[in-house]
């Protein structure tokens, strides 16, 4: 199944059947006044979250809805059915947004949150309505109001408690293979990952769930490479654990210019807590492991966890200190968090 986090949908909500112009007719009652009856109301558009999808994909292949709208109403006061709604059904994590692709209309975190897009117009009344004293055969009738039309986009941002961040090729699918039952595309190029990938991650008898975004390169927020449109799937993580690549010739550069593509892409996502690690440490001498450890330290200002996914050292260790962190970020705002790793 193919992955799709941004979408365009056209809604149009139903409109109002109109009134009816009718008046009694019976053997026997000369005058048996009106009886037009009121129109159906039109279908509405909702958007609810639901369990299962994991991609907006659906909305590839379809991206047009529109509610039916309202019969008109008819004779012997009979009023005219109401148009059946239409319900988008989209992940959990979904953002709707208006047109300006800005304005954040709802946000669907929560399997069964629904909300309205779009309300079907009323239906018109009929004549029976409009019946007085100084007017007993009114023949007018009102139309049904008309439904309503938008352009809205569907934009789905993964919900995970800890989300990885690196350079290409840093092992962070590696490690999210080592720790979970997920299957990330693993290869010795760069830019394997072409989209998130989820995973559910075990230690001490406890779970959570851990995002792995495409890598990240120097100038990704000027488009370089994939862009760093993929850090929306970041944006729910109580915590970052920014992996670096122990083989590289300098991990501070390396981290400098993740740091700084966090830093441009939203701020809400530069303070979040970061857990730092040091990868492929199987592939690396003592003496090289302390050295860069050092330096990442220095650059970090943070403890360096040193890890190797392949020979799965430093681990265990390291999915304990992530989960120790998500529930200290869970428990007070990012922002007001005093955060020491």
């Amino acid at each position: 199944m193919k992955f799709l986090d941004l979408t365009k949908v056209y809604i149009r909500s139903g409109g109002g059947g109109s009134g009816c112009v009718s008046f009694r007719r019976e053997k026997f009652i000369e005058f048996g006044g009106p009886d037009g009856g009121d129109g159906g109301n039109g279908g509405d558009v909702w958007a609810e979250a639901v369990d299962g999808l994991n991609t907006l994909i659906d909305f590839r292949f379809q991206q047009h809805f529109f509610a039916k709208s309202g019969q008109p109403g008819m004779g012997s006061q009979r009023t005219g059915k109401s148009g059946d709604d239409i319900v988008l059904r989209v992940p959990a994590g979904t953002e709707v947004l208006d047109e300006d692709e800005e304005t954040v209309i709802a946000d669907l975190t929560e399997v069964g949150q629904r909300v309205l897009l779009a309300k079907g117009g009323n239906g018109g009344w009929g004549n029976l309505h409009f019946k007085t004293a100084t007017n007993r055969s009114p023949r007018r009738a009102n139309p049904g109001q008309e439904g309503v039309e938008r352009t809205l986009w569907l934009r789905l941002k993964l919900i995970a408690d800890a989300g990885l961040a690196g350079l290409p090729n840093a092992g962070k699918s590696t490690f999210l293979a080592a720790t979970s039952n997920a299957r990330p595309k693993i290869a010795d190029y760069p830019f394997t990952t072409l989209h998130p990938n989820l995973g559910v991650v075990g230690v001490d008898g406890r779970e959570f769930v851990m995002a792995d975004i495409p890598g990240l390169i120097e100038g990704a927020s000027e488009g370089r490479g994939l862009g760093d449109q993929f850090l929306a799937h970041v944006e729910r993580c109580a915590v970052l654990l920014h992996v670096v690549d122990g083989t590289s010739e300098d991990v501070a550069r390396d981290y400098d210019i993740i740091e700084g593509e966090l830093q441009a892409y939203s701020p809400i996502v530069a303070a979040k807590p970061r857990i730092i690690a040091l990868t492929k440490i199987d592939a690396m001498d003592a003496d090289d492991r302390a050295e860069k450890t050092a330096a990442l330290a220095e650059a970090s200002g943070q403890r360096v966890h040193q890890v190797s996914a392949v020979a799965g050292e430093g681990v265990q260790d390291l999915l304990r200190v992530l989960i120790r962190s998500i529930d200290k970020a869970r428990e007070v705002p990012v922002e007001e968090a005093p955060w020491q790793p």
